[in-house]
């Protein structure tokens, strides 16, 4: 074969490959750095009209969303805070210590280089750009005195008209440029939840097994849509801890659902109404992912 044959051989071939990595970048994502297309629509919620309420809207999510410390067994995410809202997140599961006066934002025993004022500042900050949209933050308190998190909560946002407390279900015209916090167990602050995974992210042994999970955590998703309860479906999962899925890190989980469920929620696109699936809260997310679940809300 000639000299100039070959290389432009090697040079389809480095295509190729560069377009098939890009290609699995768009559902599942693993690098911290995002690169937005200039067109990208980042206040895609300035769409939703006004008298729509949040539990009409399907919300894309991340799951542990600032669990990016802690090496394999601990971290669900690579964008930073900021990216998430940039890429489209408007759904943050946050856990959370408290100690002294100060709420440590952790994952496990990990502590995430955080505390629950700083992801406040940065989702204000981000609201205060972008004044269309919401963002709903789930506290989980992790502390030994959980009921005291409440109070240190309530503390630190003392009466700020743009955080949303109340339990009533709001519509969009509501809570645009607002912080909207979502109660459940020992978090009494904001709109009560329903996890349609009432066990709470379980152990993953199959992907297989996985994917029929959370088609059947969507289909209830959808009939309980438009209630008086925000509604949750954490698609990330881990099989460390099982002895057939030892090594389904959370982040290899993810690899296998996400271009998976970008498929599955594809379909319903020709649906007219679309389905509304809730919060769909997901481990390293890619763009295109986060893309395929809000735009779900174009009736």
């Amino acid at each position: 074969m000639a000299a100039g044959h070959k290389c432009l051989l090697f040079h389809y071939i480095l295509l190729s490959v560069t377009f098939v990595c890009h290609g699995k970048d768009l559902f599942f994502n693993d690098n911290e750095n995002v690169i937005l297309p200039g067109s990208y629509n980042v206040p895609w919620m300035a769409g939703i009209e006004d008298f729509h309420t949040l539990s009409l809207i399907t919300i894309p999510g991340t799951h542990d969303s600032m669990a990016l410390y802690g090496g394999p067994d601990f971290e669900r995410q690579a964008l930073s805070l900021r990216n998430q809202l940039m890429a489209g997140i408007r759904f943050l599961d946050l856990k959370v210590f408290g100690l002294g006066n100060t709420l440590y934002v952790m994952h496990g025993v990990v502590y995430q280089h955080s505390t629950l004022k700083d992801v406040l500042d940065t989702v204000r900050t981000f609201l205060s750009e972008y004044k269309t949209e919401a963002v709903l933050i789930r506290v989980q308190p992790e502390s030994f005195e959980k009921t005291s998190v409440n109070e240190m909560v309530q503390n630190l946002i003392g009466n700020d008209p743009n955080v949303w407390v109340a339990s009533g279900m709001p519509n969009m015209g509501q809570v645009r440029g607002k912080i909207v916090f979502v109660q459940k167990s020992t978090f009494t602050l904001g709109i009560p939840l329903i996890d349609t995974d009432g066990k709470g992210n379980p152990k993953v042994s199959k992907i297989k097994d996985k994917d029929n999970r959370i088609i059947k955590q969507l289909n209830e998703a959808n009939e309980a849509c438009g209630g008086d309860n925000a509604i949750l479906t954490s698609t990330g999962g881990t099989g460390l801890g099982t002895f057939w899925g030892m090594f389904l890190t959370p982040k290899r989980v993810a690899e296998k659902v996400n271009p998976w469920l970008n498929q599955y929620i594809r379909q319903f696109y020709p649906n007219h109404p679309r389905p509304c699936f809730g919060i769909v809260a997901m481990d390293f997310p890619g763009i295109d992912l986060i893309q395929t679940v809000r735009n779900l809300n174009w009736w």
